[in-house]
C-alpha cells in the first residue's frame, strides 16, 4: 500500500532523531544517513496503518540495522589502515542531536564515540538509547529483545567500558575558542614547553588517514612526545605544503562538543583534530585527515559564518 503523505510527512519528522541514534551507533555520518533511509524504505514497504507506535517501530528497526551494520564494521575495521577514528561532526550539526543534559552532551563527544568501539553491538545500543536519548530499559528491551533485567545490566557494564577515568570538562564555545587559541599559539612557538604545560603527563595523539594521507600507524603517548609531535606537525615546510598541495587555513571551532582545529584548504575541510579537555590540561589530540570523513563536514562549514582564519598552516 503506497504511503499517503501524512505517513511520508511521519517518518520526516523522526529522520533527525533516527540519524543522531544512527551516528551515535555507528560513527559514521555516511552510513547513519544510509542507515535512516533503508528504515524509511521499511517503513514504506510495511502496512503503516497497522503500526501502533510509529516511532518505536522506527527506533527498532533503525537499531537493528544498524546493529548488523556494526557487526560487519568489526571485520572491515580489522584491516583499517592505521588508528581508526570515528567521522567527527561540526558544532551546528544537526546530526548530533539532543545536548540538553550533560549525559547527552558526553555521549556524542568524540573522546566517548573512540572509546565505544570497545563495546559489542548489543551494549553500544543499550548505552545510546538510555544514556543519550533517555529511553527506559523496558522500551529498550523491547527494541533489543532482551529483558528489562539484562538490558541494566549491559547498560551497567557498557557505562563500565566507556569510563576512562577522566572527567571531561564542560565548555561552551568561547571557552573552547580560547583554548584552541592557546594551543595553537603555543604550537607555533618553536619551542616543546609551552605545549608540555598543557597537557596532561599521559597525553596521547591519535591520527586516522584511513591509508589515503599519510597518519602514524601508533598513537604517540606521553606529554614530551605528543608536545615534540605537535610542534612538528604545525612547522612550515616546503614538503608539507606540497603533500597536502597548498597551505591550509587553520580556524578554532568545536567538533563533537570538543575544542577543535579545523584545517581547510580551497574551501575543503582536509582535517579536524580535536581535543579531550580535562581539568588537568589537555588528555587528547584526535586528529581525523581521511578524506572520506571530512566530507559531511565540508558541506557543513560551507553553510557556516567561520570567519577570519587564525593563521595559515605551513
Amino acid at each position: 500500500m503506497p504511503l499517503t503523505a501524512e505517513d511520508v510527512d511521519r517518518f520526516e519528522a523522526s529522520r533527525p532523531r533516527l540519524e543522531a541514534v544512527a551516528y551515535r551507533l555507528l560513527g559514521s555520518a555516511a552510513e547513519a544517513e544510509d542507515a535512516v533511509q533503508e528504515t524509511f524504505l521499511r517503513w514504506q514497504a510495511t502496512d503503516v496503518d497497522r503500526i501502533e507506535v510509529p516511532e518505536a517501530w522506527l527506533t527498532r528497526v533503525l537499531t537493528n540495522l544498524c546493529l548488523n551494520q556494526l557487526t560487519s564494521a568489526r571485520a572491515r575495521r580489522e584491516s583499517y589502515v592505521g588508528e581508526w577514528l570515528p567521522e567527527p561532526l561540526l558544532g551546528g550539526d544537526p546530526m548530533l542531536g539532543p545536548a540538553d543534559t550533560a549525559e547527552q552532551r558526553e555521549s556524542v563527544s568524540y573522546a566517548v564515540l573512540t572509546l565505544m568501539e570497545r563495546l559489542s553491538p548489543n551494549e553500544r545500543a543499550v548505552y545510546v538509547l538510555r544514556e543519550a536519548f533517555d529511553y527506559p530499559h523496558r522500551e529498550i528491551a523491547e527494541i533489543l529483545d532482551l529483558t528489562e533485567a539484562g538490558s541494566q545490566q549491559i547498560f551497567h557494564r557498557a557505562k563500565q567500558h566507556v569510563a576512562n577515568g577522566k572527567a571531561r570538562t564542560e565548555i561552551d564555545g568561547a571557552a573552547a575558542r580560547r583554548i584552541v587559541e592557546e594551543f595553537l599559539a603555543a604550537a607555533a612557538s618553536g619551542r616543546t614547553e609551552p605545549l608540555v604545560r598543557l597537557l596532561t603527563a599521559d597525553a596521547v595523539a591519535i591520527g586516522d588517514g584511513g591509508g589515503k594521507v599519510p597518519a602514524r600507524a601508533k598513537a604517540f603517548e606521553g606529554a614530551v612526545a605528543v608536545a615534540k609531535f605537535l610542534w612538528g606537525l604545525f612547522k612550515p615546510g616546503a614538503a608539507k605544503r606540497a603533500l597536502v598541495g597548498g597551505t591550509p587555513e587553520v580556524h578554532a571551532w568545536t567538533a563533537n562538543g570538543d575544542p577543535a582545529v579545523v584545517a581547510v584548504l580551497d574551501g575543503r575541510v582536509v582535517g579536524i583534530m580535536c581535543l579531550e579537555v580535562t581539568a588537568d590540561g589537555i588528555a587528547a589530540f584526535r586528529n581525523q585527515v581521511n578524506p572520506d570523513k571530512l566530507a559531511r563536514a565540508t558541506t557543513q562549514w560551507a553553510a557556516a559564518d567561520h570567519g577570519r582564519p587564525l593563521f595559515h598552516a605551513f
